[in-house]
């Protein structure tokens, strides 16, 4: 059950919900293809010692790069972003939480910045400041365009 389902007013409505999106994977699947690499690499090298030695540098990379993918997608899957008619809810953590909610009425501006990558795959950093304080950058978030719209417009 979803943490902003148990947080709602019941006469409040739920505008979007947002979520990290996949791209936060990208740098476990580089370390994933490097041991993949390592691994072929391990293959072309004919000293029986050293194709040993290639053979656990690739199989301790590819753990590394599964403990980052097991990581993002623990942090994707623990990450929410509502927005509704009266405020911004961010929550984050799994065992521990952290939640920030602001209400739409004192959210002074709502930045988008996307690079290249960023507006190609449809993804972004939100900037949302409210008077007196704001939220911490929201990294990575998937659709922030609409995000941004359903803050601003309402």
């Amino acid at each position: 059950m979803p943490y902003y389902t148990k947080v709602l007013q019941p006469d409040e409505k739920v505008l979007v919900v947002g979520r990290l999106h996949w791209s936060i994977y990208g740098p476990a699947l580089v370390v994933l293809a490097a041991a993949l690499a390592l691994l072929m690499l391990s293959y072309r090298v004919s000293d029986p010692v050293w194709q040993h030695y290639t053979l656990l540098a690739a199989g301790g990379v590819c753990v590394l790069g599964l403990l980052l993918l097991l990581g993002e997608s623990i942090r994707r899957h623990a990450t929410e972003i509502v927005v509704t008619d009266r405020r911004v809810i961010f929550k984050r953590g799994l065992l521990s939480r952290h939640t920030v909610e602001m209400n739409v009425s004192k959210i002074e501006t709502v930045d988008v910045e996307q690079g290249l990558a960023g507006r190609i795959w449809g993804y972004g950093t939100l900037l949302i400041r409210g008077t007196g304080s704001g939220f911490e950058p929201l990294v990575g978030v998937g659709s922030p365009i609409q995000i941004r719209n359903a803050i601003v417009v309402g």
